[in-house]
């Protein structure tokens, strides 16, 4: 994974989150549910590190932001 620097985070209320889970349905489900409530880069594509357990993803939040779902 590329690592995170200072333009990535560069403004008060924007956050880089590394996600790991066991399989690929529950790392998409928590980064949907993180959509509702902030704006993020969205559900973006799983990946496995060989020889590593698990799946792990990186999303974008801004959450000074309103999600979709958010009043």
């Amino acid at each position: 994974m590329k690592p995170i620097d200072e333009q990535h985070i560069a403004e008060p209320g924007l956050v880089v989150l590394d996600i790991t889970g066991g399989d690929e349905d529950t790392v998409r489900a928590v980064m949907a549910t993180l959509d509702e409530h902030w704006a993020t880069s969205g559900v973006v594509p799983v990946r496995r590190d060989p020889g590593e357990p698990g799946v792990r993803a990186r999303i974008y939040a801004d959450v000074l932001r309103p999600g979709r779902h958010s009043p």
